[in-house]
């Protein structure tokens, strides 16, 4: 592990909002105020089926021509296509600009340094800082995503050392210590943004106007009526847990109390993830991975479960 971590996300694809209407059109349909995000900063936000389960999470940043948003390149495509679907006759375009950028995770105590060699500033966290067209964004914690044109530029020595690594695993362990879930194919669907903590991270707005899912989710807020949380874990072995498999608890004998959302190497072995599970099986702290009675999950950390019954 080294200090300043340089990580190459190419498994994330990056998608541009633009057009006169893009901020009115994202802000109807994620889970977060984007109308109220001015350009240059940023935020978590999630978008939801109308039954109010997370379809995607990602990182969206606000620029002066319009939105970008990181998320996972598996669900890219799809998400584009049926975001597309709702456009009608708005002034709004999507577009896959993954080609155009390099996505690179920095991130440990020489991470701000690095930004601030490069960008001649150090954003602050959920902020951004553009030179040359390359994006930095901070992320809190001694992390940054930038965004580097592919097309020359002065930052393709940053491009050059994320290539040469193979460190997007422990940029995923630090995603997961941080406690920012990420949906891929596998769980989309399967929570509401109270699940996954979403709220907690800054990914919901609960004054915001109407978008899909948004009755389900204010209901499940302010109704007191979320039986699941996820929590940060902790499992030995050599094999990796993998989104959207089961995890099993004696509250609830072989019927499953939850899913893996997260996962990733731990420096000492075995894997750090984030899993969402039924309250009463956080409480109990005995979940089991894949079957119940297959490897322990030792829980690591989750929020106070009196304010999720």
């Amino acid at each position: 592990m080294t200090s300043d971590l340089v990580a190459d996300l190419s498994h994330n694809a990056l998608l541009s909002v633009s057009g006169d209407d893009a901020a009115a059109f994202l802000h109807a349909q994620l889970t977060n105020d984007v109308e109220a995000l001015a350009p240059g900063a940023a935020q978590w936000n999630g978008w939801c089926s109308a039954k109010g389960r997370l379809l995607a999470t990602f990182l969206l940043a606000r620029t002066t021509d319009g939105f970008l948003l990181m998320l996972p390149a598996e669900i890219a495509a799809p998400i584009a296509k049926r975001l597309a679907m709702f456009v009608l006759r708005s002034k709004v375009k999507i577009a896959d600009v993954s080609e155009l950028y390099a996505r690179i995770g920095i991130a440990g105590p020489g991470a701000a340094p690095l930004v601030e060699k490069h960008w001649g500033a150090l954003p602050p966290s959920m902020a951004a800082v553009e030179k040359d067209g390359a994006i930095a964004i901070g992320l809190g914690g001694n992390r940054f995503v930038a965004l580097v044109p592919r097309a020359g530029g002065s930052m393709q020595d940053l491009v050059v050392r994320a290539r040469a690594g193979t460190e997007a695993d422990e940029w995923e362990r630090r995603s997961i210590r941080s406690g920012v879930p990420t949906i891929v194919a596998a769980t989309q669907e399967a929570f509401v943004p109270q699940m996954a903590n979403f709220e907690l991270v800054g990914g919901v707005s609960f004054k915001k106007g109407c978008y899909p899912g948004q009755e389900i989710v204010a209901r499940t807020q302010y109704r007191g009526i979320l039986k699941k949380r996820m929590a940060l874990v902790h499992v030995t072995g050599d094999e990796r847990p993998q989104p959207g498999q089961n995890v099993y608890s004696s509250a609830f004998g072989d019927q499953s109390a939850g899913i893996v959302v997260n996962a990733a190497p731990a420096p000492g072995g075995g894997f750090d993830a984030l899993v969402v599970a039924q309250v009463e099986g956080l409480a109990r702290r005995d979940l089991r991975w894949k079957s119940p009675d297959g490897p322990a999950v030792e829980i690591l950390e989750h929020p106070p479960l009196a304010n999720a019954s």
